[in-house]
């Protein structure tokens, strides 16, 4: 599921790598949202939402690097509202976060999913990438698992008009269809 990888490399660090790569992208496809919606092979989001994929997508392109980059240090690094670390929602800083951390490891291995060890698994680019390797229910049922912390996200994101909420709300409505069809 290409679209989930496009999801995990725009909640990642805006490097200039992945700058350069969307903008090679976007040009090759004509547009944010041609490029959205090609990546969307399967059909799994709604228009609205590539239109907020390609919203966040000219955003990170219609910018400095610098602007985006300084934008996504303050918002995930420095706001702990709105960390992608989503254990860090549910225990804080408290012991009992390394067990569940050390459970959400096992269970990407149990996948074959071996990830960099300098990242923790609840990073929210890291659990996309690995969404991207599911089927589609199991990824509706993962990401279904985390639905209340990415609400809470994506609610503390859109009370700052951060254009990041867009891409939350995305990965939250997606995990949420599994909930409504239960």
């Amino acid at each position: 599921m290409l679209i989930f990888k496009l999801l995990s490399a725009l909640l990642d660090y805006p490097d200039d790598a992945l700058l350069a790569e969307l903008r090679r992208e976007v040009a090759q496809a004509g547009s944010a949202l041609t490029l959205v919606e090609n990546l969307d092979e399967q059909g799994l989001l709604s228009a609205e939402n590539h239109l907020g994929v390609a919203y966040v997508i000219d955003y990170l392109l219609d910018n400095e690097a610098t602007v985006v980059q300084a934008n996504y240090v303050q918002t995930f690094d420095l706001t702990p509202e709105h960390s992608l670390h989503l254990t860090h929602h549910i225990f804080g800083e408290e012991k009992t976060r390394g067990p569940a951390l050390i459970d959400l490891t096992e269970y990407l291995k149990s996948y074959g999913y071996q990830h960099d060890e300098k990242e923790l698994p609840d990073f929210l680019p890291l659990m996309l990438e690995f969404v991207s390797e599911l089927a589609v229910d199991e990824a509706r049922v993962f990401l279904g698992d985390a639905g209340k912390v990415l609400g809470v996200i994506a609610d503390n994101l859109d009370k700052v008009a951060s254009p990041y909420a867009r891409l939350i709300g995305v990965v939250n409505q997606f995990g949420s269809l599994v909930k409504l069809a239960a």
